[in-house]
């Protein structure tokens, strides 16, 4: 991507929808564009706690009349695709396309843009939704974010019982703070479009860990003496079937942490939107040890 200047031009009358507004990252979102005096719109799939000086809808994105009425007015959107099939999102593009907001779309650093098919189900997924965007004249911006800091939230049942975190082992990454991603993508929200490039922006944190390094710095900031221990493929199938999760989850988690090819790129892409760089995991796991004790 070349160089790109922090877009300043903030679009203080927008109505920006942001979907998942439940999760993680479209929490972060939706409450710092209403830090900035925007106005918000938050769809999700089950009722929100309210959320003063914020509309809400209820209903799946892959709902035509539910994602239509959402639109009316809008004139951004924050978009997180949440299946592991991109057939669903047609009609959700078509609306799209028919309402013609600017669209920001949050993908995955995994992409290869040089491969016919993608490493796992999970980037696959990925880079069909941003074809089906770009196909349909959308001219999304395009955030390709790393790992999360914020999945390991689902280690925290493991911490409370006990000071081992097992699960199957994955390549390591540049664990990206979920934060950076919202004011990375509240940046470009707030900017006007002809100001930008549309990326795709490729969001890191700002060193490459594995799943050992992040339950150490978890275990320093908890000051807790953590580790962890990587399960076979089969066994961990076993483990998060028997916890609940869908088939075809396990499924796309499984294959995403056998197949799924080691990265050590780490980019400036967050200071150049954000004007500061990325923060630490250790960083992280300080702010949130509370989460885990």
């Amino acid at each position: 991507m070349p160089d790109t200047p922090r877009p300043t031009s903030a679009r203080h009358g927008s109505s920006i929808l942001v979907t998942g507004a439940t999760g993680n990252l479209g929490r972060e979102v939706a409450d710092r564009l209403q830090a900035h005096g925007l106005r918000v719109r938050c769809l999700a799939r089950r009722q929100m706690d309210p959320r003063p000086g914020a509309e809400s809808v209820v209903g799946d994105l892959t709902d035509p009349a539910v994602v239509r009425s959402a639109l009316v007015g809008v004139d951004a959107v924050f978009l997180i695709w949440p299946l592991l099939d991109s057939a669903p999102a047609h009609d959700l593009v078509a609306e799209l396309a028919t309402a013609a907001p600017r669209i920001v779309y949050l993908s995955s650093t995994a992409i290869d843009d040089g491969a016919a098919r993608q490493s796992d189900p999970i980037v696959q997924v990925h880079a069909d939704m941003e074809a089906l965007l770009y196909d349909a004249g959308l001219r999304p911006v395009v955030l390709r974010s790393d790992t999360l800091a914020s999945n390991t939230r689902g280690w925290a049942a493991q911490l409370r019982a006990g000071d081992v975190v097992t699960g199957p082992d994955i390549a390591r990454t540049a664990v990206v703070d979920e934060r950076d991603v919202a004011d990375a993508a509240v940046t470009v929200l707030r900017a006007h479009h002809d100001h930008l490039d549309h990326g795709p922006y490729v969001l890191t944190g700002p060193e490459v860990l594995s799943r050992a390094d992040q339950v150490g710095r978890l275990g320093a900031a908890l000051q807790r003496q953590l580790r962890f221990e990587a399960v076979p493929a089969d066994l961990a199938r076993s483990r998060m079937l028997a916890d609940g999760r869908p088939e075809r989850l396990v499924e796309a988690l499984i294959a995403a942490s056998v197949c799924r090819p080691e990265s050590d790129r780490v980019t400036d892409h967050v200071e150049r939107l954000t004007g500061r760089a990325a923060g630490t995991f250790a960083r992280w796991a300080v702010d949130h040890a509370a989460e885990f004790g």
